[in-house]
């Protein structure tokens, strides 16, 4: 097992051309291969550059790279427009689709015991560890999982084996993984890399994956002074450290902490990035731990036409909304459907402020009655956007012309903002 690459800082920049560069002596150190499949993320990860990533794997191995599979996780499959946008020198003909209700197998089960351990008692269920069959038996000789480490609201840094377990994953395995996030609790995991998801998921590699030839390449993204998102790190290896050393740097480049905390909060959410609440949401997880009691947290959302992406967890967030974590335990103890389907509930405890804080949602594509049915507030969005003009609005604290005083976040994919 080697590290092959540990590149950057929180000042580094590195360009396409020292990530070809860099890249290619990776690729030249793990000799020759014949199957190669790439598992980059899907569009609401554009900005991690793993496509420009993916497409320089591509012009390396050429006709040795077989196939490509976009880790989806339950989100729709990618769009032609979207595809070419992030992959745009990849052969169409090579991508597949991931369906995580029937395309998985289930690979091995972490004790029960182990998970209560990692857990601290929280859950004590043995864990599936599920994977797309291209990845556990399609024959490839070198499998690339490519994507950016960056805090998260289920695991607490994103990617490493997270892109194969969860984002290549299958129904149980994901519902219990979020299930396990949710339940522990955001607040304690995000922006940590050793979190109770992680220490399962490390145990699934290391005892039922030893055989697949699993390579990650991991970026750093943050923004310059001049506000431009550059790649300030690249780590690639076959074991754990280079996730380790991605989460280092992610988290002085990804977390920021404030002085005081946001009595109203203005998040933006790219319509090409966002049309679903499942994605969107991470205007809630992201901010949360630094809105004010009492404040307002406003998402303008052009693009959010839909709640799950899913068609079953969409029916379960629009019938029982964004309830308090409480509510939703209660509703899961007495409710089959949420059982059954624990991604959906653990979506919801996310996307509450747990009447700490106010949501104003102001969506291009849902009514006033949807969003006040999921428990949010409604906000119109050509009011909203006029109040609070992205084109003018910086990233970080405003003054508005009606003379209040917000903060903005213009892509909450990007960080985790905390009142300490």
């Amino acid at each position: 097992m080697s590290l092959y690459l540990a590149l950057g800082s929180p000042t580094t920049e590195i360009s396409l051309d020292e990530c070809r560069a860099a890249l290619r002596e990776v690729f030249d150190r793990l000799g020759v291969r014949q199957r190669v499949l790439l598992v980059p993320p899907d569009y609401s990860r554009f900005a991690s550059r793993a496509g420009e990533l993916s497409c320089i794997a591509h012009d390396y191995y050429g006709e040795r790279l077989v196939d490509v599979l976009p880790a989806l996780g339950t989100h729709e499959e990618m769009s032609e427009k979207h595809r070419m946008k992030m992959f745009p020198t990849i052969p169409a003909e090579l991508f597949r689709y991931h369906n995580w209700r029937t395309d998985v197998e289930t690979v091995g089960d972490v004790p029960a015991e182990f998970v209560a351990q990692a857990t601290e008692g929280i859950y004590s269920e043995p864990w599936p560890a599920q994977l797309n069959r291209l990845i556990s038996r399609g024959g490839h000789d070198l499998i690339l999982s490519i994507g950016q480490v960056v805090p998260h609201e289920v695991i607490g840094m994103a990617n490493y084996n997270k892109n194969l377990f969860v984002g290549a994953g299958g129904v149980k395995g994901i519902n219990e993984s979020h299930y396990i996030g949710a339940v522990y609790g955001m607040e304690r995991m995000m922006g940590r890399g050793d979190t109770p998801l992680r220490r399962i998921l490390n145990y699934a590699e290391e005892h039922f994956c030893r055989d697949l030839p699993v390579v990650y390449i991991q970026t750093v993204i943050g923004p310059n002074a001049a506000g431009k998102s550059v790649m300030r790190g690249l780590f690639v290896g076959d074991d754990p450290e280079c996730f380790w050393r991605a989460c280092d740097l992610a988290f002085a480049v990804n977390v920021t902490v404030v002085p005081e905390p946001f009595q109203k909060c203005v998040v933006y959410l790219d319509p090409e990035k966002f049309p679903s609440t499942w994605l969107g949401n991470k205007a809630i997880y992201r901010t949360r731990m630094a809105m004010a009691d009492g404040g307002e947290l406003i998402i303008l959302a052009p693009g959010v036409r839909m709640f799950g992406e899913d068609h079953e967890i969409d029916r379960l967030i629009r019938k029982y909304g964004y309830m308090t974590t409480p509510e939703v335990l209660a509703a899961v103890e007495a409710n089959a459907e949420l059982r059954d389907n624990l991604s959906a509930a653990a979506h919801l405890i996310h996307g509450s402020s747990e009447k700490r804080f106010r949501v104003t949602y102001c969506p291009g594509g849902l009514s006033k009655a949807e969003v006040e049915a999921a428990c949010y507030e409604y906000g119109d969005l050509a009011e909203y956007s006029q109040r609070y003009d992205v084109t003018k609005l910086a990233d970080g604290w405003n003054n508005t012309a009606d003379g209040e005083r917000v903060f903005f976040v213009r892509d909450p994919a990007m960080g985790l903002w905390k009142y300490q």
